[in-house]
């Protein structure tokens, strides 16, 4: 078989093409990338119930707490009062009623320690009737493996109803996985516990899970989307992402119930999973997402509530005509303010407050999630409000439009009528429209060529795209042929960079235990992390990016028919030539790569995954199973055997 280099510049790639779109989902956020290792450290949890149309919550304030030991004589009281924030008025009352009584949290499937690291611990504490120190540990089988020790204030040096703050550090002094925190008071006594916290001293900026960061930071994202997904919806509108209850405090976030903890309900488990308990703290807020896309050097793409909460779970929304709307239109002028307002703006005062004086140099913002037009969600009118209020005030703001859930289905057609219609009225209507596609992957393979006669005019985001195997269980779905299968289209995604603008896989993170969805591009637990054969294919795409794509000549229609998947792209400023291929035959493959006009190019470096069955996987286990192998010819070749089951990424160098 052979390759034809071309010299014909067919479409410049934008530099932020291949991003991450980040959902909490599978535990993503708490749980997963931010640090905080302790569950319902506020004691503000919710279980939820229902389905759609019907959602409740039952207060579960001790969720994830216990007394210690078990048969400890003591009370756990979750009282309100007078908290240390309004937005989260309950706390522990603790009413020890003998010496060395305490309480423990599980925090998920218990703590992780690695030998001499250090954790940072906190929390608010008020003396009721104690006059004692107070011991925070991490215990296993009743062996301690680090421990830190304070004296709490009472009496004159606490005035009546005061919470003091106590900070400490506990070093570890072995390995330790399934432990449990515990906080014991050396004598009996009554004493109020709130905002209980324990987070790894590595964590980056304090916030972000170490491990986990680093593998975002491996990607090299052009952008960031954020914070979601149905979460931007909610399942009703009162559990809806309000941004700028994350721009408090992290005692003023309210803690909120996560729409996903209701995800597979039904009459058999009476409306309440066995994930009734996902909440989120907010303790990654969009000040935290604005700092995360610094840095890692990614552009934010924050998406905005329209006032519809999710369509496929709920009949709730706001009429566009009201006052009640116009609070959704303000929340978009206020974000863009919060991001790029100089400080003495309200909303940029608060950002320089919450420590960035600079702007973030917000450019993307996404209308609405996954909403489609119908007689009552009247979507397209709502975009409309939104743009005009929008670029009145910020006219250099590119927006990102909806196209539904799918593309094959009358919501998407309906909406790239409307997003053409309205550009031909008005530059700058729309910047790109938003695509999800989770198929199996025969659909990858067999539309490769899906975006080769798109109209030009108006630009694709393809937000939300994986493939989904069948009969696989959660984590299994990460197959090595899913992940051909997403390369295959990703050659198509790049060829047509002239239409497709952004393109970020879905979901991001999971939790193993702990998902609700999958395949997904990461996955870890209290400990280890690890990437699938997805993610790997997203980091070669993104590593070797180049800057413009080159004509295949449609030599890649020819060879689709002996399974194999192509693209040429070009760095322009080292000249180097990436050729991506898909291999996705179960033998191996040998392909000559020629130069159009007959100059002599050589093959300077082979990247790939894959030789393996397509159902292979990775694992916490055997997390390299499916990895990157590198080889550099020791000499000149124009031609290379491509591996079964493989994704490859030539690089190629002109004589």
């Amino acid at each position: 078989m052979q390759i034809k280099i071309s010299e014909k510049k067919r479409a410049v790639i934008a530099t932020d093409m291949i991003g991450l779109f980040f959902e909490d989902i599978n535990y993503a956020a708490d749980g997963g990338l931010y640090a905080e290792m302790l569950e319902n450290k506020s004691f503000e949890f919710l279980d939820a119930y229902g389905d759609k149309g019907d959602y409740y919550c039952i207060y579960d304030g001790g969720y994830g707490w216990k007394p210690y030991p078990v048969k400890a004589k003591a009370d756990m009281l979750y009282v309100t009062g007078s908290p240390v924030a309004e937005e989260n008025p309950h706390y522990l009352r603790f009413v020890a009623r003998e010496d060395h009584c305490g309480f423990s949290n599980q925090a998920y499937e218990g703590i992780v320690l690695e030998k001499e690291k250090k954790y940072k611990v906190s929390f608010y504490a008020r003396s009721v009737q104690y006059h004692a120190s107070v011991t925070v540990a991490i215990k296993k089988d009743e062996i301690t493996y680090a421990s830190s020790q304070v004296v709490l204030k009472s009496g004159e040096a606490q005035q009546k109803k005061s919470w003091n703050k106590y900070e400490l550090e506990l070093t570890a002094n072995a390995d330790i996985e399934g432990a449990l925190f515990v906080i014991t008071l050396e004598k009996s006594g009554i004493v109020e516990f709130d905002f209980i916290s324990m987070i790894p001293s590595n964590a980056v900026a304090g916030i972000f899970r170490n491990d986990i960061f680093e593998m975002l930071q491996a990607l090299k994202p052009g952008f960031i989307r954020f914070p979601g997904g149905c979460i931007v919806e909610g399942n009703t509108l009162s559990n809806r992402y309000r941004y700028k209850d994350t721009l408090k405090p992290i005692e003023q976030r309210k803690n909120n119930w996560n729409r996903w903890a209701v995800h597979g309900n039904e009459e058999a488990n009476q409306y309440h999973s066995r994930f009734s308990h996902y909440n989120q703290s907010l303790g990654i807020g969009y000040y935290e997402y604005f700092l995360l896309c610094e840095l890692l050097g990614a552009k934010p793409l924050p998406v905005l509530h329209v006032g519809l909460a999710c369509q496929y779970q709920s009949f709730e929304l706001v009429e566009p005509e009201t006052e009640e709307f116009m609070e959704y239109i303000q929340d978009a002028l206020d974000l863009i303010e919060f991001a790029n307002g100089d400080v003495t703006t309200q909303y940029g005062a608060l950002r320089a407050k919450m420590g960035h004086k600079q702007p973030f140099g917000l450019e993307l913002i996404g209308i609405g999630n996954e909403q489609w037009e119908t007689d009552q969600s009247r979507f397209f009118e709502r975009y409309i409000i939104l743009e005009k209020a929008i670029h009145e005030c910020n006219p250099s703001i590119q927006l990102i439009g909806s196209a539904g859930p799918d593309i094959t289905s009358d919501k998407y057609h309906k909406a790239w009528e409307f997003y053409h219609k309205e550009s031909l009225k008005k530059n700058n209507f729309v910047y790109a429209v938003d695509e999800h596609y989770y198929v199996n992957p025969q659909w990858f393979y067999e539309n490769t060529d899906f975006y080769d006669n798109y109209d030009r005019n108006v630009k694709v985001f393809a937000g939300e795209y994986a493939a989904h195997p069948k009969k696989l269980e959660l984590s299994q779905k990460n197959t090595l042929g899913g992940a051909l299968s997403e390369a295959a289209f990703l050659t198509g995604i790049e060829r047509n960079a002239d239409v497709v603008v952004l393109a970020s896989y879905a979901p991001l993170l999971a939790r193993e235990g702990y998902a609700q969805w999958a395949p997904d591009m990461i996955w870890f637990d209290a400990a280890k992390v690890y990437a699938t054969p997805s993610y790997y294919v997203q980091m070669l795409y993104s590593k070797y990016k180049g800057s413009v794509t080159l004509d295949t000549l449609e030599g890649q229609k020819a060879l689709i028919k002996n399974n194999i998947y192509y693209n040429i792209v070009q760095n322009e400023n080292t000249g180097d030539i990436y050729v991506k291929i898909v291999n996705a035959n179960e033998e191996t493959v040998t392909v000559e790569l020629v130069h159009e006009a007959g100059e002599e190019i050589h093959i300077s470096e082979i990247v790939y995954i894959g030789d393996k069955d397509k159902d292979s996987c990775n694992s916490l286990k055997e997390p390299f199973a499916i990895s990157p192998s590198q080889q550099i010819p020791k000499q000149r070749v124009n031609q290379v055997t491509l591996k079964k089951n493989s994704f490859t990424v030539l690089t190629m160098k002109r004589s």
